[in-house]
């Protein structure tokens, strides 16, 4: 092949990939709920093969992986604890730490900016938290099983989306939106059943630290550090008075989120007019043979481009872009390996299954979520506070109800919290794994019999 083809085929190939690329450009709330669906498949599959090994003659092996002890520090100052510790303090912090940047957006600018908009999906959120505590701790009134009425509270974003994302175009957009915000309340409440009821005796030393470690990212904040660094460093220590205060560690991630910036530095159109000058200068530059990396004034140019994106993106943007990924196709599936490995005594299931841990669960996240939520949204619809989005019926609410009993990652977060008993945790994860499986399939159906093929837009 001549050199002429050759540069003909390369700049072929070069402007399909850069077409394709534009192509497949998503908004961040469709960003979002891409990865969160697929990281829901995914988080299925992990689920599987935790209670596959679990089951198996690997379950020894399984067990003492998580129970190896991990030091970090120096002789002076060190952390030690297991791996399945430093998973669920650890890496679920950068989960929360995501979990806040998503609220904090969804309050600024997504489904929860507008007040009338968003009143139906808090209160939907509100009556999805209250019915199913109020359910569990109806059948586990005055034993120590009590303290597990947090668990049935939370919706498990991933895995909800991910039932959606099998449904495809049927589902309207602001059902899906409805949804997330939805989760996204939920979340946040469960954030603060944590801080309140599920936290261990303060160290007040540990917790001052803490609170001068906040005080740090606030002013980080208000001077306008923009780079991630500050807010890495803060936020660390954060963590780290917070972990030796008794409040959960995890908490860490999302009062960082809480103070990363989410304004941008430039204005629409003194960046369009910068950008669009830095593009005519790029192209009036003649092509010769040099390779990009040879061409200073190209590269200084691109620089200059970059530079101005990253003015007009806001850092609580840009870090949530980069963390999602991370955290729907890593921490959370590894959370699932570790905690989904359930060991089923199949001769004793009848027994777990009647349990009241068991039973509370189950019918908190099923009847609870959806009697809950229903309720709220009719009645907050009935007195005139907010109304049904746009293409979508109360039928489909009732499908989104169902979904909501997926419970799965903070629910057996949540049961981690609540029990150090072996028994009522088992029971409470063999309940949450057989409502997430029911509430997953009924809610599938409902919403294939409530939804049109093509939902008008």
């Amino acid at each position: 092949m001549s050199e002429k083809k050759l540069e003909t085929c390369r700049n072929k190939i070069f402007n399909t990939s850069i077409e394709r690329s534009f192509k497949q450009a998503l908004t961040p709330f469709e960003e979002f709920v891409h990865n969160a669906a697929s990281s829901g498949i995914l988080l299925m599959a992990c689920t599987v093969m935790a209670m596959v090994i679990a089951n198996s003659a690997l379950f020894p092996l399984y067990e003492s992986i998580l129970h190896t002890q991990i030091t970090i520090g120096t002789e002076v100052y060190n952390v030690s604890h297991s791996l399945h510790h430093w998973i669920n303090d650890g890496l679920m912090a950068l989960f929360f730490f995501t979990v806040g940047l998503e609220i904090k957006r969804e309050i600024l600018v997504g489904e929860l900016a507008d007040r009338r908009q968003a009143i139906l999906p808090i209160a939907a959120a509100v009556g999805g938290m209250i019915v199913p505590a109020l359910i569990y701790a109806s059948l586990n009134l005055g034993t120590d099983a009590i303290d597990g009425w947090g668990i049935p509270m939370a919706t498990d974003i991933a895995f909800a989306l991910g039932v959606l994302a099998i449904l495809g175009k049927r589902i309207p957009k602001a059902l899906v939106g409805f949804l997330l915000a939805l989760a996204i309340v939920d979340d946040l409440g469960a954030v603060l059943v944590i801080a309140a009821f599920y936290t261990d005796q303060i160290n007040l030393l540990a917790l001052a630290f803490a609170g001068f470690s906040f005080v740090m990212l606030v002013l980080s904040n208000i001077v306008g550090l923009r780079k991630p660094l500050p807010y890495i460093i803060f936020g660390l220590l954060l963590w780290l008075g917070m972990l030796e205060s008794g409040v959960h560690a995890t908490l860490a991630g999302v009062i960082t989120a809480l103070t990363v910036p989410a304004n941008s530095l430039c204005s629409s159109k003194p960046f369009v007019r910068r950008i669009r000058q830095l593009n005519n200068k790029y192209e009036s530059i003649p092509e010769g043979e040099k390779h990009i990396m040879q061409s200073g004034e190209r590269q200084r140019i691109l620089q200059s481009m970059e530079n101005f994106v990253h003015c007009m993106e806001s850092p609580l943007q840009r870090m949530e872009h980069k963390l999602h990924i991370w955290v729907s196709f890593l921490i959370i599936p590894i959370f699932a390996l570790a905690n989904a490995g359930i060991p089923i005594d199949f001769a004793s299931l009848g027994t777990t299954m009647v349990h009241p841990v068991t039973m509370g669960v189950i019918s908190g996240l099923l009847g609870g979520k959806l009697i809950g939520i229903l309720l709220f949204s009719w009645l907050v619809i009935k007195l005139g506070w907010s109304q049904l989005p746009q293409g979508v019926n109360m039928k489909q609410i009732g499908g989104v109800s169902l979904l909501a009993g997926i419970g799965f990652t903070m629910s057996i977060f949540i049961a981690g919290l609540a029990f150090t008993n072996e028994q009522y945790l088992l029971n409470a994860k063999t309940g949450i794994l057989a409502a997430s499986l029911i509430a997953g399939i009924a809610g599938y159906i409902a919403l294939l019999l409530s939804t049109e093929k093509e939902p008008q837009a």
